[in-house]
């Protein structure tokens, strides 16, 4: 039984680092990020709906909120922004004209594909110090993790 307890007390400090380790990751690809993105006056948030808008063909208001768990009015007011800036467009349902659609823009695929760019510099700086035995464990690691993450 003592074994059983030491066990998850080992898995519980494991996890705590690395929950400290998706914070820390996080926060400084964000901070990094961040320089670019007040170049265009695009919060996170507002980068993130795009990221999300770059991988689908349109989105409802109905989805935005969900996705980023934001009330309807809140999602509004991001795509209010964005449409402004002219990174994302609204379109009518042609079968019920008071849906409406949220597009993603070239200018908006843009300012996406170049701050995944600067991420995916830092990740081949990154991975270019590993081993393929490393890479190859971090990139299962990675692909678990994200498993679990999407899921929930």
């Amino acid at each position: 039984m003592q074994t059983v307890k030491n066990e998850d007390t080992l898995i519980r400090k494991d996890a705590g680092r690395l929950a400290d380790f998706i914070m820390f990751t996080q926060r400084s690809f964000l901070l990094n990020l961040s320089k670019e993105l007040n170049k265009g006056s695009v919060s996170f948030a507002q980068f993130f709906l795009l990221g999300y808008l770059a991988n689908e063909k349109f989105l409802t208001m109905t989805d935005i909120s969900k996705k980023m768990g934001h009330s309807t009015a809140a999602a509004t007011g991001l795509v209010d922004r964005l449409e402004k800036l002219g990174y994302v467009e609204r379109l009518h349902a042609s079968e019920d004209r008071r849906k409406v659609m949220v597009q993603i823009t070239p200018k908006g695929v843009d300012l996406v594909d170049r701050m995944r760019e600067d991420i995916t510099g830092s990740l081949v700086d990154l991975m270019s110090d590993l081993d393929k035995d490393e890479q190859t464990a971090l990139l299962n690691s990675y692909g678990k993790l994200s498993t679990f993450v999407r899921s929930n």
